[in-house]
């Protein structure tokens, strides 16, 4: 009996590989229509042309069989960048042909458009987008944000709060961009620097070299972190003390007093944490001085009504990356009520970092990473 089940589920996987490798192509095939325009007007074989865009199409899936060759990450993910690019404008090119088509049967005087040179004209705009999407998910610019918070005690006014968010130190993101980030922190002269979550996006083994200069970072109050989902698929049990021996404080659902007992900064685990790792809100905060001002970290900002609940004036979040990239961006609302910016959420402020790196492909098209220098003021 196991014997027959055994090959149908065999049976099973290969059929669903076939068909996700089918409408993987289909995906390519469409998407890279700009590509075998450009390569008929240069004068390449449209048999060499087509061979070379399904090769294309293989060149994201080298990351799976590179292990940890950053060469290869770095070509698939440039690849996946400029595609999703290419799809997203061919479409909107086919649509834009089906109305211009419709409206010549009313004005037949209208010119014949010309597909190639609509088709060149998609594949330059979307070489450009993806080269000012790398540009934007590399280069993540400051962000300045001021949040009213009542009563705040006078040597609190000014505070500043710098966060990381969503860095994802891993295949693309290496030591060269923690060094710049490190830099660019210490300049800004914060009080505490603060790390919601998804900092790393590997084994520890593989990266702790990259992770380093975060030993350098100088706040005057301390560098304070929480985990996000990535660091569970990546051994956080092997990255929390890494983390703590370059001087970062893991809040694991307790708090921090700080400034003679006028602020607290809080922490909480992601929700994919399991037994000691648990996330506990009201455990975060228990017992923390009922006076001080309380900033609550979480990596994701559903935290924010049980932060609401236990008095937390303000909250600091990330894991949506803003949709990271056009279209993303449209339709992470979707999937994530709050998903970038400063909003109140019951007694609560909730600040939603858009992420200082990126996951996946290196574009932040119309959607730029930030470094956020969070300053309290008196309300």
């Amino acid at each position: 009996m196991k014997k027959p089940r055994i090959r149908a589920l065999a049976l099973a996987s290969q059929t669903r590989m076939v068909l996700l490798g089918g409408i993987w192509l289909s995906l390519f095939a469409y998407a890279g229509r700009p590509l075998l325009a450009g390569a008929a007007a240069a004068g390449v074989a449209p048999a060499v042309a087509w061979t070379l865009l399904l090769a294309l199409a293989a060149v994201p899936a080298l990351p799976l069989f590179s292990g940890r060759r950053s060469s290869a990450h770095w070509s698939g993910y440039a690849i996946l960048a400029l595609f999703s690019t290419l799809l997203v404008l061919v479409l909107l090119g086919d649509l834009f042909r089906g109305a211009y088509t419709l409206a010549r049967l009313a004005m037949p005087a209208w010119p014949l458009l010309d597909p190639r040179t609509l088709s060149l004209a998609i594949l330059g705009a979307a070489g450009a987008l993806t080269l000012v999407g790398v540009w934007q998910a590399r280069c993540p610019r400051v962000r300045n944000v001021t949040v009213p918070v009542e009563h705040l005690p006078a040597e609190l006014d000014g505070y500043r709060i710098v966060q990381w968010s969503d860095v994802h130190v891993g295949p693309t993101i290496r030591r060269a961009f923690v060094e710049s980030l490190v830099e660019r922190t210490n300049a800004l002269r914060p009080d505490a620097v603060v790390i919601t979550g998804d900092l790393v996006d590997g084994y520890a083994d593989d990266l702790r070299d990259e992770v380093q200069p975060m030993r350098g970072l100088r706040p005057r109050d301390g560098v304070f972190y929480v985990t996000g989902n990535h660091e569970y698929y990546w051994r956080a049990s092997e990255w929390i003390p890494l983390l703590q021996s370059l001087g970062l404080d893991f809040l694991k659902n307790e708090h921090r007093v700080l400034r003679d007992g006028k602020l607290v900064i809080a922490g909480v685990t992601d929700p994919v944490g399991r037994d000691t790792h648990r996330q506990d809100p009201d455990r975060a905060l228990a017992g923390a001085p009922a006076e001080a001002v309380k900033v609550l970290l979480s990596h994701r900002p559903q935290t924010a009504e049980a932060a609401s609940r236990l008095g937390a004036h303000l909250q600091l979040s990330g894991h949506t990356h803003g949709g990271q990239f056009f279209p993303f961006n449209l339709v992470i609302h979707k999937f994530q009520p709050i998903a970038k910016g400063l909003h109140r959420v019951g007694r609560t402020w909730l600040y939603v970092n858009r992420g200082t790196g990126y996951w996946g492909p290196p574009s932040r098209l119309a959607v730029g990473g930030e470094i956020t220098v969070v300053e309290l003021r008196c309300a």
